[in-house]
């Protein structure tokens, strides 16, 4: 059980967000919640537009005016697909914007505060982010550079004692995808696919890995990507 200190967590409002919310307040974590509506249910609820850089500098300085940050989530992202051949720059750059520019926005602003208290960010990836997926370009790229910065932060600020991880998370059941997974085509691709229960993992699977990764505090465990998809990843 922690014994206090806030963690941001972006993307809060629905899906793993909010469940790693949930998991992190039950651990003994201060939880600021950040989201595009304001509207989340767990902890301080903060609207902030994370792709909005002084938006990101003026709600996190907030934050840091109620104690000390000690952790960062950076949840947040979007998944847009379709063919390489008619897949517009504008929606390329879209993805990239909020899944990887703006994991670096927060990073950075954060920085400051994480040092003070030597504290820990997760990144939140994708297992796509090794995988060549149809229709996926411009999502896999966006996770791929996650995984990239996660290794150049975990590098160069260890010297301040803050650690960052990447989690990569499989298909996991959410309310935006719940009608794609229950479909019986999908169904028998998990069944097909993955060892671990034929299934896509929960929110709150994610969530516990993401509220260890703070309470253990593996000072030596630092800047690698843990994928979470019920072995689907390494399933020959």
């Amino acid at each position: 059980m922690s014994d206090g200190g806030q963690v941001i967590v972006t993307g809060a409002s629905k899906g793993i967000g909010a469940a790693v919310a949930v998991e992190l307040v039950k651990r003994g974590y201060q939880v600021a919640s950040l989201s595009r509506t304001g509207d989340a249910r767990v902890g301080d609820s903060y609207q902030c537009d994370v792709t909005d850089e002084d938006a990101v500098r003026q709600t996190f300085g907030k934050i840091a005016g109620k104690g000390s940050v000690v952790g960062l989530v950076n949840n947040a992202g979007v998944h847009l697909s379709g063919p390489i051949a008619d897949l517009p720059t504008e929606e390329f750059e879209t993805v990239m914007r909020l899944n990887s520019t703006a994991v670096m926005i927060c990073a950075r602003e954060a920085y400051p505060y994480l040092k003070d208290s030597r504290g820990t960010i997760i990144n939140m990836g994708s297992f796509f982010d090794r995988m060549g997926v149809t229709h996926n370009l411009a999502y896999c790229a966006s996770k791929a550079a996650v995984a990239a910065m996660t290794r150049c932060m975990a590098v160069e600020w260890a010297k301040d004692g803050i650690q960052v991880m990447n989690v990569a998370p499989g298909y996991v059941a959410t309310e935006l995808n719940e009608d794609y997974l229950d479909h019986e085509k999908s169904r028998a691709f998990l069944n097909s696919r993955v060892p671990v229960g034929g299934r896509a993992g929960t929110t709150e699977e994610v969530a516990q890995l993401v509220g260890s990764l703070f309470t253990e505090g593996i000072a030596y465990l630092t800047g690698e990507t843990i994928y979470m998809d019920g072995g689907q990843g390494i399933n020959h």
